[in-house]
């Protein structure tokens, strides 16, 4: 190789040196490397054209790009482009595929609906979205309910019914679950008689002699237990008073209680203190009736329905 072309591909230097012999390399960037960052500086000024970017006193450039959406009241509006009014404009895309669906839904009675696969692959899909939106806040994502909260609805047990018709009247007016507290009216005794009996109805360990006790005390004036959850304790629906016998429980947390005393004292609690935030807002006002009976059918078939 000759001298000059050795040269020429030794890197280059600025000329500085110091010390005699330390020099400054001067290796230039990459051409891809430059017109990338050039293209970058062109991207960043067209995206602050077009989009709103830059504060101006207590407003901002709105930039050049336009959208047009339906807002919640119906009324078309055209504006500068931003997140929100593009998220109105995907969910008025969304409505316009769902709407014929909807419209289906509403025509149709309960019975049809559910023989329909074309409209139950809708309502798993639709009325998964409006749960989530909706209900999955107290009742969680898959339904589940928590135990001194919230009901279960995935576990076919209703305290109000499992009908399609007891369903939607439940969404349309709520619920509101009441249980009197009975510390004062009956004695620490009395308490642990009646817990003992509620923990044998399924099938607990208990205190044989003070369930059967309990068992008196249920169905007599002085605790008036059956009322409510009727002489065979199974529960009435037109009230909402739960079954106690089935082992789904839902204000003691008795499952997941550590030993039978933690067992018998959340049933205790429940008993002296009683229950006053069983309540379920009403969506009759909220919802559109279409999106009720989504919800309803949905509910349903997370449940297994009756």
């Amino acid at each position: 190789m000759s001298k000059d072309k050795m040269q020429s591909q030794a890197v280059q230097t600025t000329g500085h040196a110091w010390d005699g012999d330390l020099q400054e390399y001067n290796n230039p960037l990459p051409r891809w490397w430059i017109w990338t960052f050039y293209l970058s500086i062109l991207f960043a000024v067209l995206y602050w054209i077009w989009f709103p970017a830059w504060p101006v006193a207590k407003s901002f450039t709105p930039g050049v790009g336009k959208i047009t959406y339906v807002d919640a009241k119906g009324v078309t509006k055209t504006t500068g482009w931003n997140t929100r009014a593009d998220l109105m404009r995907e969910m008025n895309e969304l409505a316009a595929i769902q709407k014929p669906f909807f419209d289906k839904v509403a025509a149709q009675p309960y019975a049809a609906i559910a023989k329909d696969p074309d409209l139950n692959n809708f309502i798993a899909s639709a009325g998964k979205q409006l749960f989530a939106d909706n209900c999955a806040t107290c009742h969680q994502a898959g339904g589940q309910g928590k135990i001194g909260f919230f009901p279960n609805l995935a576990d076919d047990d209703w305290l109000y019914g499992g009908s399609f018709e007891k369903i939607q009247e439940t969404l349309i007016q709520g619920r509101r679950g009441y249980m009197p507290p009975f510390g004062e009216a009956l004695s620490g005794e009395q308490i642990d008689q009646l817990a003992n009996y509620v923990l044998s109805l399924s099938g607990e360990k208990m205190d044989t002699a003070k369930a059967d006790a309990g068992k008196a005390l249920f169905h007599s004036e002085t605790a008036g237990c059956f009322y409510c959850h009727g002489d065979d304790a199974r529960g009435r629906p037109v009230i909402g008073a739960p079954n106690l016998t089935d082992k789904i429980w839902l204000w003691a947390n008795v499952p997941n209680a550590d030993g039978p005393s933690t067992k018998l004292a959340a049933v205790q609690n429940v008993i002296k203190s009683g229950l006053n935030k069983g309540v379920m807002p009403a969506w009759g006002q909220r919802l559109k009736p279409e999106q009720i009976k989504v919800l309803t059918v949905y509910v349903h078939e997370l449940g297994g329905g009756k």
